[in-house]
């Protein structure tokens, strides 16, 4: 087989959905050409594309990973560019949902594309096979299903929909090309109705609907119980509807009980009366100001704002009332969810009745859609996982609780079990998945025994490692054995702070992989977030006991420790993901190389408590200064107020790509990975490939600082951020004391210092500003209550 690149690609409509798909397309690198209908009014015939684009660049959340990727996307329209078409690798149709007018899309694209050019529909609801009805042999060779969910740049499923006509090998390039360009979690998919996220996520949606009703819970109490609680998003069922939009919620619906006549569990799929209610009304959710539930613009006794609530019964509005169930106290004492699921089956108030009874519905679900929607158990965790945004797949779910005892308790209240379950167990085996020696397994019916889930080189999941023992660990940190000698630190304190297990553990790490002959360490870790920064009650203790010489000793190790990233005899790479606050920036900005999934938030956000960067960071700002100016007088002054901007606003890159911008990483060795669950084996290679010559670097003693020449100069930016009405009197205290770093301190001239000496300056402002009352303040109001204090 030839080898398929793919650089322009053809996105034909550009509502919602086209662009959303045109913006990721275009931030992985692609160039993208993007039509709709043609305006008749007006000079601009593609007004209706262009118009679009504009409102993609202004979505939240972004839709772009950064706003100069638009320049990828030429807009135009049916009309007068479909010829360009010929000049695509790939050409994907998002117009509505309709078989006629695609039809008649695709008639055209026949006509322009070039031979051997890819054609996909990213159609959540129409079979695909009668979508290449009158079509070439080329074509429909080269024709599937593409399904991207919204937002498409933050909702990681691409579903693959094949036809019988599909050439393997085209299906093979996309599971790939998803996975490893467009970074999403692809599924193999039947061209059977909804394909696999919708069936099965609109039928659990469906039948909590029901419960809800029959257990005559209220909604909101039913939102607590299948959030978070469960391991799902915090929208839980009826936000979630309200999210999705009721008219999109009942068009699923309908479309699977017609398409569907044969499913077991159809009655799930009964449109309920208050659902039929809020479809007649308009009140489609979120897009329509109310739905489930309806904001009132006034504020509750707490200050917040006051929400209404649908009762199901009478179909009017009302306070929500959360109901107090015992389950919800007793899940939220439970840390694993493994454990809490089998929480919610021995517990038996309505909220956990409501659960149990779902749970069940889904497990016998899931049971009889194999073979029917996917040959393979793992394609729809995968598909739930990736599509829904739950923390655990249908058939994880089911070990969690137990397979044996809730086949039995499903059957008991006349749920049907697929056959081949009951099979798996009487033969001895007691879950879906294993892990054996390192590698995850899942049961395959077909020939009822343990496959590899495939991928397992490509997404390292450091749960398969739990049963060995580890290299090293203490209560916040762990070191695991990745294979090919190299290591991996995962943390694992809560929100993955760093205190003075993983200070030690680094250092340690470090050590243990210098002597015992280690090719290099990967730090990383699988948690939505790789860490949010310093734990700051360690330090707001130190401070609030005016502990000066132990809180010396606390930053002194901060410090160190990114030094000692930086000054080792092996290569240290990080795997990044989610929040890079503070303290994780700073070591990633030691790092010999950062592995950033795209959905990386880095920055350094340190003032927003009152403090500056003082674990390295404010240093190493100095030392990416002055490698940038190496002296070319005339950027000096310009270069050194970006910098200093960056620190004194505590600015958020929010996708990898854009910490570019601010400088937190390096286009020279840092890289961004677009598949979040690449960035460790990524990572892994890395520090492989810089293994095989590694020299330790020297620690620098030619950092050139402006002394007071910048100071001048910053002391007016700062003053200018206050007059501004950007900052306040406290703000322009911590601005200036960053600005005393970057430049070296009070220097009479510009010159060359050592990194220890701006080391032992940061530190010193540091360690002033927990002196500070209002710092105090800001540090206490962030433990209490998450956000950050503007005093």
């Amino acid at each position: 087989m030839h080898h398929r690149h793919i650089n322009k690609v053809a996105v034909l409509g550009s509502g919602l959905m086209g662009t959303g798909i045109a913006a990721h397309l275009a931030g992985c690198g692609l160039e993208v050409l993007m039509l709709d209908l043609p305006t008749t009014e007006g000079k601009n015939r593609n007004k209706i594309a262009a118009d679009s684009l504009q409102a993609a660049l202004k979505a939240r959340p972004a839709a772009f990973y950064d706003n100069k990727f638009a320049s990828r996307i030429t807009v135009g329209n049916f009309d007068d560019d479909f010829s360009k078409i010929k000049d695509c690798d790939w050409i994907i149709e998002v117009v509505v949902e309709r078989l006629d007018i695609k039809k008649q899309i695709f008639e055209k694209v026949e006509q322009f594309r070039t031979k051997g050019s890819l054609i996909t529909s990213n159609t959540s609801g129409i079979p695909i096979h009668m979508m290449t009805e009158g079509r070439s042999e080329d074509f429909s060779k080269h024709f599937c299903g593409t399904h991207f969910f919204n937002p498409v740049r933050y909702m990681r499923l691409l579903e693959i929909i094949p036809t019988a006509d599909t050439d393997p090998a085209v299906v093979d390039f996309f599971m790939q090309f998803g996975d490893v360009f467009l970074g999403k979690q692809t599924v193999l998919c039947k061209d059977t109705p909804a394909f696999i996220a919708n069936r099965v996520g609109v039928y659990a949606m469906a039948k909590i609907f029901q419960l809800t009703h029959q257990l005559g819970l209220d909604i909101a109490t039913v939102d607590m119980l299948t959030g978070p609680a469960i391991g799902r998003p915090k929208t839980g069922t009826f936000r979630l509807a309200d999210l999705v939009g009721m008219d999109t919620a009942v068009h699923v619906i309908n479309g699977m009980r017609q398409n569907c006549p044969d499913d077991e569990q159809i009655a799930a799929f009964e449109i309920p009366k208050f659902l039929n209610f809020l479809t007649e009304n308009k009140y489609f959710g979120n897009k329509s100001g109310q739905g489930f539930y309806k904001k009132t613009g006034e504020k509750d006794e707490k200050g917040r704002p006051a929400i209404l609530a649908l009762n199901l019964e009478t179909l009017e509005y009302q306070p929500s009332k959360k109901e107090k169930l015992q389950v919800l106290d007793t899940l939220k004492q439970i840390d694993e969810l493994p454990r809490r699921i089998k929480a919610v089956f021995k517990a038996d108030d309505k909220g956990a009745q409501l659960l149990q009874q779902s749970f069940l519905g889904l497990f016998a679900y899931v049971s009889n859609r194999v073979p029917e929607i996917s040959d393979t158990l793992y394609a729809i965790d995968d598909a739930l996982r990736a599509g829904f945004a739950w923390d655990a797949g249908p058939f994880q779910y089911w070990d969690m609780a137990g397979v044996k005892e809730t086949v039995e308790l499903a059957e008991s209240r006349g749920e049907k079990i697929g056959a081949w379950v009951k099979e798996m167990l009487s033969s001895g085996h007691q879950s879906f998945y294993k892990v054996e020696q390192g590698v995850r397994k899942y049961y395959d019916p077909r020939t009822k025994a343990y496959q590899p889930v495939p991928g397992g080189d490509a997404f390292i999941l450091l749960d398969n490692y739990r049963s060995d023992k580890p290299v090293y660990s203490n209560a916040e940190c762990t070191l695991h054995d990745i294979g090919d000698g190299v290591l991996c630190l995962e943390f694992h304190s809560k929100m993955n702070a760093i205190g003075e297990g993983i200070l030690r553990g680094i250092n340690d790490s470090i050590q243990i992989a210098e002597e015992q002959g280690w090719k290099g360490m990967v730090i990383g870790n699988n948690a939505q977030n790789f860490t949010v920064g310093a734990n700051l009650m360690m330090i707001a203790m130190m401070a609030y006991q005016q502990e000066w010489d132990e809180l010396n000793m606390a930053v002194n190790l901060f410090q160190q420790t990114s030094m000692r990233i930086r000054y080792s005899a092996v290569p240290v790479v990080m795997a990044t993901q989610g929040y890079v606050f503070g303290g994780g920036c700073e070591f990633s900005m030691h790092a010999d190389a950062v592995m950033a999934a795209a959905e990386s938030y880095i920055g350094l956000v340190e003032v927003g408590v009152g403090l500056l960067p003082g674990g390295g960071g404010t240093k190493e700002f100095a030392v990416r200064l002055s490698d940038e100016i190496s002296k070319e007088g005339d950027v000096q002054i310009p270069r050194l107020i970006d910098k200093f901007k960056c620190i004194a606003t505590a600015q958020v890159a929010t996708s990898a790509h854009q910490a570019f911008n601010y400088g937190y990483l390096l286009p020279e060795k840092d890289h961004v990975v677009h598949n979040t669950a690449r960035n460790i084996s990524e990572a892994k290679a890395k520090v492989l490939e810089l293994s095989h010559d590694y020299v330790m670097p020297i620690p620098r003693k030619d950092v050139y600082v402006l002394g007071r020449t910048g100071l001048g100069a910053l002391y007016i930016a700062a003053h200018s951020l206050r007059l501004g009405h950007y900052a306040s009197e406290h703000d322009i205290k911590i601005a200036q004391k960053v600005a005393y770093v970057l430049c070296g301190g009070d220097l009479t001239s510009p010159q060359t210092v050592s990194e220890q000496y701006l080391l032992d300056v940061e530190r010193e402002m540091f360690l002033s500003l927990c002196g500070e009352q209002k710092t105090l303040e800001r540090i206490q109001f962030m433990l209490e209550n998450g956000k950050p204090l503007r005093n």
